[in-house]
């Protein structure tokens, strides 16, 4: 599960900095995991299309899906922008 938790968590951060205007960065304002069912095997991929890209703020949903489809994991995070 801590595996799901970081990569989800990872995908989001890397969604945020792609969306950061040049020469800003980010800190993660707040983050929240939902676990559903378990991967037993195969691999997970996470989407994360930026659900608001604003002047203050970038909202990111990731969603983990095993191989059949399922998702196991849903991470929702805000982030700030912090002017460089």
């Amino acid at each position: 599960m801590l595996a799901l938790m970081l990569f989800a968590v990872s995908v989001g951060a890397v969604c945020a900095f792609l969306n950061l205007p040049a020469g800003a960065s980010t800190s993660t304002v707040s983050s929240s995991t939902s676990l559903v069912p378990a991967v037993r095997s195969g691999a997970a991929r996470g989407t994360d299309p930026p659900r608001n890209v604003g002047r203050l703020f970038i909202a990111v949903v990731v969603e983990v899906r095993d191989d059949e489809d399922r998702l196991v994991a849903q991470v929702t995070q805000t982030q700030a922008v912090l002017a460089g």
